[in-house]
């Protein structure tokens, strides 16, 4: 088990099985030494939790919930195509989509659910450059999207 993992067990964290492509694309992509994830989102025991607009029936609390899923789904991923999270020299962007209601302008509080869980988990290795984007609709009605890009030794 790697350094990260143990870790990440001992915040009381389970590493899933890295979610599978869900359509003709690739789960991600590597390029020289950066992993380019697809859009992950927040899926729990093979459904995605929660569901719904933020804003709305979900909290902001929820949809920072949603953003921690989706970074530990994504974490599956890394492991998936590095072997190691281990391997991680520095997260370099994450881009978050928050499913809000109509004129929900707080995304950026929303994907500080993922933000925070990586620096939690890396520390500095964590910190990224970042979006965060209120959009009208996601995959699944999933409450939050991520997509991230790494640089790995």
């Amino acid at each position: 088990m790697s350094h990260v993992e143990e870790h990440l067990q001992s915040l009381g964290y389970t590493l899933p099985e890295a979610p599978a492509a869900a359509g003709n694309y690739l789960p991600y992509r590597i390029s020289s030494n950066q992993l380019f994830l697809s859009g992950v989102l927040a899926m729990k025991h093979g459904r995605i939790s929660p569901t719904g607009k933020v804003g709305g029936p979900l909290s902001v609390e929820d949809g920072q919930e949603a953003a921690r899923t989706c970074a530990l789904n994504a974490l599956a991923n890394i492991k998936a195509a590095l072997g190691s999270l281990d391997r991680v020299s520095q997260f370099i962007m994450v881009n978050g989509y928050v499913n809000g209601v109509d004129g929900f302008a707080r995304s950026p509080q929303v994907i500080n659910g993922a933000s925070d869980f990586l620096v939690e988990v890396f520390g500095d290795v964590g910190k990224h450059a970042r979006a965060a984007v209120t959009v009208a609709g996601l995959p699944g009605d999933s409450a939050v999207e991520l997509q991230i890009v790494v640089e790995f030794v």
